[in-house]
């Protein structure tokens, strides 16, 4: 009797015991430790609001996210559009100074608007890595864009062959096809209503992205390749989700509607990928030669790697461009008539594209007015000097794109205008500072795809300018949105078939 009742004083001890430090790790989580940054980075001059707690900002945010989306922006000269994708940094740093900080949840934010603590961020990778906090949201972006350290330099080291220029070019029919068969349309539906239509060019736009992705990414598995971008697209919207909301430990292994479809969609994604990756792999050791879409410079690079390092070795913007050039038709007739001179109604080819001076100096400007990225995020897993400040473990650095590709300091008091101009004699002299230009990321990790990307917007713009003038529509309202930075009301545009 004695030794039952000891046994059950003993197990209760146990769970009291296991029940008091769940409660202080709890505690800790959501207030002792978020205080304890908090007051960190007051004593070194940063500021921000006081931690609410749990949530901190974000229900704030929230708010303002939902009213600035509520309604379209006045459509002028002026793309200051910050609150309508950060609100809470953009008012941050109006109320306290690029010195501050936001809360996401309870963890402490800082944002960094200096271009030489920026250029820190970029090639200081073991200091300031990837954010990794939210399980889910690493399973849904796993991949090169989230590793860090060895992994990621395997990966980068097997995928940079394909994306040299040399491939590139190689690459350039198939963008011509996907190309060619929007202008191919475009054109029908303009002759149906004459010689001009109004057209919501938005649709068409993504649509050429994926078709682009489809056949320079999977050759001959082009219906495949398909349906691994529209099971991205539905990703990207649980992504955008993820991120809005207080990362939960242990909320993933809950079997909620939006958990289960993730895992759905990753399995999925990594079926069709593990089928047409084994078929091409067989027919690369039969001693097929590989085909010259991505997917074969891959697998021959990987190949490659394995041989070198042993196998145990641990829409860039197009749509805005359009809206942009519609509103401003002096830009527009300045690329037309360059792309006539370098192209005439000849077929654009990869050599060519290089000369776009015009061009590129537009697409430049969009990318800096509407960058792919708003926000990029580093974390902090040891005590890190940036800059004068030091920055204890667990701190997350936040660089808005947003608000420093606009920052005067750097672009002057025009910097919400659209002005290509200002790229006439390049990035390194269109700002005081070049690291306040970094629409594809900066240092080692800069965007491996950045080319491929201006390959593609260069080609698609040029096609459009030999074979249409256009300008907004009137009913055309301006309301850049999340996810990505994609119109809301969709890009009406009044097409005129040259």
């Amino acid at each position: 009797m004695e030794a039952t009742v000891a046994t059950w004083v003993a197990l209760s001890l146990v769970f009291v015991s296991m029940i008091v430090r769940w409660a202080w790790s709890v505690l800790d989580w959501v207030w002792l430790k978020p205080k304890k940054l908090e007051r960190c980075l007051r004593e070194q001059g940063l500021k921000g609001n006081s931690y609410r707690l749990f949530y901190g900002d974000m229900k704030e945010n929230s708010i303002m996210l939902n009213q600035a989306k509520s309604k379209p922006m006045n459509l002028s000269n002026s793309h200051e559009i910050a609150p309508r994708f950060i609100p809470s940094v953009e008012q941050t740093v109006k109320t306290y100074g690029k010195n501050s900080f936001v809360w996401i949840g309870p963890i402490p934010r800082v944002i960094i608007m200096n271009p030489e603590d920026v250029k820190d961020v970029f090639t200081k990778l073991d200091d300031f890595q990837r954010k990794k906090s939210n399980p889910i949201l690493m399973s849904v972006v796993s991949g090169l864009l989230s590793y860090d350290g060895e992994k990621w330099a395997k990966h980068r080291r097997i995928i940079n062959p394909a994306f040299h220029l040399e491939k590139l070019k190689q690459m350039l029919p198939a963008f011509h096809i996907s190309c060619d068969e929007m202008i191919k349309k475009w054109e029908s539906l303009a002759s149906k209503e004459g010689s001009s239509c109004v057209l919501d060019v938005w649709p068409s736009l993504q649509y050429l992205t994926a078709d682009v992705i489809s056949r320079t990414a999977f050759g001959s598995s082009y219906e495949e390749g398909r349906k691994i971008f529209e099971l991205l697209k539905e990703q990207g919207v649980y992504t955008i989700k993820i991120m809005k909301s207080v990362y939960i430990p242990g909320w993933r292994f809950l079997p909620t509607k939006m958990n289960q479809r993730i895992k759905e969609i990753n399995k999925e994604i990594k079926g069709l990928l593990k089928g047409i990756i084994n078929k091409r792999e067989k027919a690369i050791m039969a001693g097929e030669a590989t085909k010259n879409d991505l997917l074969g410079e891959l697998l021959e690079s990987k190949f490659k790697d394995i041989q070198e390092y042993g196998k145990n070795n641990k829409n860039i913007g197009m749509v805005w461009t359009m809206v942009l050039l519609g509103q401003n038709q002096n830009w527009q007739d300045r690329a037309r008539q360059e792309v006539l001179q370098v192209f005439g109604s000849n077929k654009p080819n990869f050599d060519g594209l290089a000369h776009l001076k015009v061009v590129t100096m537009i697409l430049l400007e969009v990318l800096r007015l509407y960058p792919a990225v708003v926000l990029m995020v580093r974390a902090t897993h040891k005590k890190t000097q940036l800059g004068r400040f030091s920055l204890p473990a667990g701190v997350e650095i936040g660089l808005p794109t947003l608000l420093i590709h606009r920052d005067k300091e750097w672009w002057g008091d025009d910097a919400n205008e659209f002005k290509p101009e200002r790229f006439s004699e390049g990035v390194s002299k269109a700002t005081k500072s070049q690291l306040s230009f970094f629409p594809f990321g900066g240092g080692p990790r800069i965007c491996i795809g950045q080319n491929f990307a201006m390959t593609e917007a260069k080609l698609a713009i040029a096609l459009i300018l030999q074979h249409f003038t256009f300008e907004l529509s009137p009913s055309y309202a301006h309301a850049p949105s999340a996810p990505m930075i994609r119109p809301q009301y969709g890009a009406p545009i009044i097409l005129q078939k040259h």
